[in-house]
C-alpha cells in the first residue's frame, strides 16, 4: 500500500484543519506516494528511533511531535539533528507527524488521556476549530434509500431528520459542511450520480465545536496528593512536580491538555476545574496558579507517549477494515529526556 493511503485515513479522523496555527503537522521528510509495508509509531522522532525503525526495517515513521518543528538552515552532518535527517532520507523513510490535530480529534490524545485518569462527564477544554453544519435534502431511487441513509449516518457522521416520498425518495439529514463532498462522492459509489439529486441548506445552528484539552469529573472526591500519586501510578512514572497550596484538600473536577498546556489555566478555571494536569508548567506561571488557587499536577511532556497503544490499536482496526498489507509496531524506546533521581 502507500503512504497516503494511511495518511489520507488518518486525516479523516484527524483533520488538519483541526491543527494551530504555524504548527508542523503533517508530512515531514518523503514521498507519501511511497509504497510502505511495515510502520514504527513513536511519540518523537530521535536518533535512537530512527536506528529502531532501521533495524525493524520499517519504512514509515509516524509520531505525535514533529521531526522537524523548525526549517533547517543547512545540512551539516556534523550536528546529530541534521545526521538524522540524512539516516531518514538515505533508507527511505516516510515520517508523518500528528501533532495538533490529533490533540483536538475527537477520540484523540486528550480523550485517551481523559479515560486514563477515569473522568467522568467529560466535555472540551479550550475551543478551537468550528465545523459548520449544513442541511441536506437527497431525492434517490426508493430501492436505494437504506443504503444510503446507512452510508450517511454510519459513514459520513450524517444525522437523519426525516423523509417523504416523491418521485423516489426524499430524506434530509444534517451534516457538517466539511463532510458533504466526501458525502457525495459515496453516495456517487452507491447510486449513479444522473439517478440521485441533492440540495443544501445553511443551518444557522449546529456544527461541531473542536477542543484541545478535556475537563471531567473523577467517580469520587480525593485529596489533592492522593491524586497526583494516582498520576504516577496512571502514567507510570517515577515522579511528577505538584503545584498546590492545599494538597490535603479534597478535589474531584480535573482539567487535563497533554503537553505544553500551562497557559491555558485560566480556561480550567473558569470551567470550574479544581485540578490541572498539564505539562512543563513554567515556574512564573505556577506562581500565578498558586495566587489564583488552582492545584496543577505537571507529569511531564511524555505522558503523551499514550499515543504509541492507542495508534497503534487504531492503524490495525483500519488495517482489518480496508484489507491493508501493513504491519504496525509500536516502539519500545522511551524517549522520555528527564531521569528522577
Amino acid at each position: 500500500m502507500l503512504a497516503n493511503e494511511l495518511i489520507q485515513r488518518f486525516e479523516q479522523f484527524a483533520p488538519l484543519k483541526l491543527k494551530w496555527d504555524r504548527d508542523p503537522t503533517g508530512l515531514q521528510i518523503g514521498d507519501r506516494n511511497q509504497e510502505i509495508h511495515k510502520v514504527l509509531v513513536t511519540l518523537d522522532v530521535r536518533p535512537e528511533v530512527v536506528d529502531e525503525a532501521i533495524k525493524l526495517g520499517a519504512d514509515m515513521i509516524f509520531a505525535h511531535h514533529p521531526v522537524m518543528f523548525r526549517p533547517a538552515a543547512n545540512l551539516d552532518y556534523q550536528d546529530p539533528q541534521k545526521a538524522m535527517y540524512a539516516a531518514i532520507a538515505a533508507h527511505h523513510i516516510v515520517v508523518y507527524a500528528a501533532h495538533t490535530n490529533l490533540d483536538s480529534a475527537d477520540g484523540g490524545m486528550n480523550d485517551w488521556l481523559a479515560t486514563a485518569l477515569k473522568l467522568q462527564n467529560v466535555t472540551g477544554l479550550v475551543p478551537g476549530y468550528h465545523a459548520d453544519a449544513v442541511k441536506l435534502t437527497a431525492i434517490v431511487p426508493t430501492d436505494q434509500v437504506e443504503a444510503v441513509q446507512d452510508y450517511l449516518t454510519k459513514t459520513a457522521g450524517a444525522k437523519l431528520d426525516r423523509y417523504a416520498f416523491n418521485s423516489g425518495e426524499q430524506f434530509t439529514v444534517d451534516i457538517l459542511q466539511d463532510a458533504v463532498a466526501a458525502a457525495v462522492a459515496g453516495i456517487n459509489q452507491i447510486v449513479p450520480a444522473n439517478q440521485w439529486d441533492y440540495q443544501l441548506q445553511p443551518l444557522v445552528s449546529g456544527g461541531h465545536q473542536y477542543t484541545m484539552g478535556r475537563i471531567g469529573t473523577l467517580a469520587e472526591p480525593m485529596t489533592v496528593r492522593a491524586f497526583a500519586e494516582q498520576c504516577k501510578t496512571t502514567f507510570h512514572i517515577q515522579g511528577l512536580r505538584l503545584v498546590s497550596q492545599q494538597p490535603d484538600a479534597l478535589i474531584q473536577r480535573v482539567a487535563v491538555l497533554g503537553g505544553d498546556g500551562g497557559k491555558f489555566y485560566k480556561t480550567a478555571l473558569k470551567q470550574g476545574a479544581q485540578v490541572f494536569v498539564t505539562g512543563d508548567v513554567y515556574y512564573h506561571t505556577a506562581h500565578e496558579m498558586l495566587a489564583a488557587g488552582l492545584s496543577v499536577v505537571d507529569p511531564g511532556h511524555h505522558i503523551e507517549s499514550i499515543c504509541k497503544p492507542q495508534l497503534t490499536a487504531l492503524f490495525k482496526q483500519w488495517h482489518v477494515e480496508n484489507d491493508w498489507s501493513l504491519e504496525v509496531v509500536a516502539s519500545q524506546l522511551t524517549t522520555d529526556p528527564f531521569t528522577f533521581i
